[in-house]
């Protein structure tokens, strides 16, 4: 379906849905992160805190794409928005070279982590269907930003899997290094994303001239 050939009635509509993705989106990092983060803590997982400090970043991507879509000119904001969030990959990305650098070289070795698993094999589950919902549903508004954010989701279960395998390895074989691993695979993941971020191609948004259509037909 083009964008022309939606209705006015169908617009709104895809654009409430979109608000309704990422309000759930952000709701679920949100406890994401606080469990990550405490596991990791507990555990001494740097893989773990990475994961939560990760979901902290989707929670601004999800929440920018929101705030946008409540914006008159939603495209005038969206370059800077961009920016503070590549800013936030590439420091997510030095904090997990460094400790898991620390962690190989010091051998040090993460325990199990009970909740850790639970958190990250729940994310591997529900975190595809988000990003596809929203990825079906921008693709139909014409959203490149809504279609893009989908694709951060999407790293996300691909985070939480790198994640849950390190720390299954590490409980069943005494694979210490695993934690250290994911946590670089982490890192990998966040560098790519810091730089389309930063170089903003991917996230090129049409929901400006959606706006602006909604009030010509208004």
């Amino acid at each position: 379906m083009t964008l022309g050939s939606l209705t006015h009635a169908r617009r709104h509509t895809l654009q409430r849905r979109i608000r309704w993705i990422v309000a759930v989106t952000i709701g679920y990092n949100l406890i994401e992160a606080v469990v990550a983060i405490t596991a990791g803590a507990a555990a001494s997982s740097g893989a773990l805190i990475a994961f939560g400090l990760d979901s902290t970043i989707e929670v601004a991507s999800a929440a920018a794409v929101a705030w946008q879509f409540t914006r008159r000119d939603p495209e005038r904001w969206e370059k800077g928005t961009l920016r503070v969030i590549a800013v936030a990959f590439f420091a997510l990305a030095a904090y997990v070279i460094a400790t898991s650098l620390l962690t190989l070289v010091g051998r040090v070795e993460a325990e199990h982590s009970t909740l850790g698993i639970v958190i990250t094999a729940m994310s591997v589950v529900i975190m595809p269907f988000l990003s596809l919902a929203e990825r079906r549903t921008g693709r139909e508004l014409g959203s490149a930003t809504a279609v893009a954010d989908s694709q951060q989701t999407l790293i996300c279960t691909y985070l939480s899997a790198a994640v849950l395998i390190g720390l299954v390895l590490n409980t069943m074989l005494g694979w210490w290094w695993a934690d250290a691993i994911a946590g670089l695979v982490i890192a990998g993941f966040a560098i790519r994303e810091g730089m389309e971020a930063w170089r903003g191609d991917a996230c090129a948004t049409s929901v400006g001239m959606i706006l602006e259509s909604d009030d010509d037909q208004d």
